[in-house]
């Protein structure tokens, strides 16, 4: 069974058909890439899945049961997190701050706790610290737990978000442009931090990517849209040498354009 299904998805904005009758399936384990030039509807997908838009038409199945139409909340408290085109962060809070905050779900202790600062409000503290320490230094951010999250560099930002996302302890982490604004070295370490997190969480990761490199490198699958629609699907190898493929991103473009 598939981790998560989507049959003939269609999401429209007044007479933009934003995603037209988009479906792909991303089994358990998989780091799976989703590309297409600017508009395409990459980002859009992304908020049909997690709920932000309820899609016309189609529909959308994680672990074999219906989420279309659900919530954010919702979705996210069945397994499902995810990182932002745009960096969402708590600027003026520390870096360890920013990661603690989304794991107000584990909390146990009620709001009179919390006023009276009980052992069971600090035992959750302590227990909530310990586990953004872990994520920070899995994300290569440890020595930055105190800095003020709006001092980072703009690609320790992006690791940010995604150390964050992982305090939902979800199954499925959805990666909208993860590189975006990281040099070569940080997007190399950004690829052996995806595959930790698959290996070591037993995550399944679909990522969202402009930069080529990150994508052919990590991806087993990659799943291409153009103007809202699919246009191809397969390993590396087959999307750099599609035809169909390299006319949407230049016209008539060699292979190189996506090494």
């Amino acid at each position: 069974m598939s981790l998560l299904e989507l049959d003939s998805v269609d999401k429209i904005f007044g007479g933009l058909h934003a995603v037209r009758g988009v479906s792909l399936k991303i089994e358990a384990g998989s780091i799976f890439g989703l590309i297409g030039p600017n508009g395409a509807g990459k980002t859009t997908l992304f908020n049909v899945i997690t709920g932000v838009y309820t899609p016309e038409h189609g529909s959308i199945r994680f672990e074999g049961k219906p989420i279309t139409g659900l919530r954010p909340a919702e979705i996210a408290a069945r397994g499902v997190a995810r990182t932002f085109q745009n960096i969402r962060i708590f600027k003026t809070m520390t870096v360890e701050e920013n990661v603690m905050v989304a794991g107000h779900h584990l909390h146990t202790a009620s709001l009179f706790d919390a006023l009276v600062r009980s052992r069971r409000y600090e035992r959750d503290e302590r227990a909530l610290r310990e586990r953004a320490r872990e994520l920070l230094k899995i994300l290569a951010l440890e020595d930055l737990a105190q800095e003020a999250a709006g001092s980072l560099p703009y690609g320790s930002q992006r690791r940010l978000e995604i150390a964050r996302a992982l305090m939902l302890s979800p199954k499925l982490l959805l990666l909208d442009e993860p590189a975006a604004g990281m040099n070569s070295q940080e997007a190399r370490a950004l690829n052996e931090q995806i595959r930790f997190l698959r290996k070591e969480l037993g995550l399944t990761v679909v990522l969202v990517e402009h930069n080529m490199a990150v994508v052919m490198n990590v991806c087993e699958t990659i799943h291409v849209v153009d103007h809202g629609e699919t246009i191809a699907e397969g390993a590396p190898a087959a999307i750099r040498a599609d035809a169909g493929v390299l006319a949407a991103y230049l016209g008539e473009a060699p292979e190189e354009a996506l090494s």
